[in-house]
């Protein structure tokens, strides 16, 4: 199983990746969803963690292309926004689980725990 990480902030990817190969995870980053789709879909035994704000393709549209892939990846979707803008931003999309950033250790810890049952 491989975590991807789709996130634009290049201190966030490089800490998510770095975090999760530490604990054992395979890893890989990508910063923009463009380098994410040249890769060609995960399988369903894959994680995705997709930051909702991302430049020219929202987080949303790739949610949602990951939700239509058979079998579909587990998705996390992670966002530092506020819940007003939060909540207009999700209002046509079913998220699994979401993470508010500030990320920790023990919420990503617990919510890829609660993923991998």
């Amino acid at each position: 199983m491989t975590i991807h990480v789709l996130e634009d902030d290049a201190a966030v990817n490089d800490s998510l990746v770095v975090w999760l190969k530490n604990m054992g995870h395979d890893a890989v980053a990508y910063r923009s969803p463009e380098q994410f789709f040249q890769r060609g879909p995960p399988p369903g035994t894959d994680t995705v963690i997709v930051d909702l704000l991302l430049p020219r393709i929202s987080g949303v549209a790739v949610i949602k292309w990951l939700q239509r892939l058979a079998p579909p990846p587990r998705i996390i979707a992670i966002t530092g926004q506020p819940q007003s803008a939060l909540e207009a931003t999700l209002r046509d999309v079913a998220i699994p689980k979401l993470l508010r950033k500030p990320l920790t250790g023990e919420a990503i810890s617990a919510c890829l725990a609660e993923e991998l049952r």
